[in-house]
């Protein structure tokens, strides 16, 4: 079986995915992909670095980060010590796939499969108008699945 893997294409426009969504919350948002060696197929995590005081009990929590990772896009700013992981707050991540005409597949916090695609566009939450690059992107709000913390974690 073939490994599946993101195209460089697909890996910078997950990359401004990422940008575009720091923009757009205000937060710094981490985007690693995930090597495909043990699933047979790589997938990226976008997160949220959790405050140190923040109460994650209620809350899905990724481990971002570390030696070897292959994280993307600028980070939202914040500086990340290559070889330390980072608690974050999971929002969701989008797999490979090879099931007829499905390429990816969108993961919500809850680990439940939310959307399927054959073009990776379709399950982001930006448009990125290729003919006008300095534009701010368009948000698609149906696929951003940012749930708003609760007012005393904010």
């Amino acid at each position: 079986m073939p490994t599946l893997t993101f195209s460089n294409t697909e890996i910078e426009l997950l990359a401004r995915t990422a940008d575009a969504l720091s923009a757009y919350i205000g937060k710094p948002i981490l985007a690693e992909i995930m090597d495909a060696q043990e699933t047979g197929y790589e997938w990226v995590a976008f997160a949220i670095p959790l405050d140190i005081n923040e109460d994650d009990s209620n809350i899905p929590v990724i481990q971002i980060g570390g030696a070897n990772a292959r994280l993307i896009g600028s980070q939202g700013g914040v500086h990340l010590n290559p070889n330390e992981t980072y608690s974050c707050r999971f929002l969701w991540a989008i797999q490979r796939a090879d099931i007829g005409p499905i390429r990816y597949i969108k993961i919500n916090q809850e680990g439940d499969e939310i959307g399927w695609a054959e073009e990776l566009v379709e399950l982001l939450p930006f448009e990125f108008d290729e003919e006008h690059d300095n534009d701010e992107p368009t948000a698609k709000p149906e696929h951003l699945f940012v749930s708003t913390p609760p007012s005393h974690l904010q």
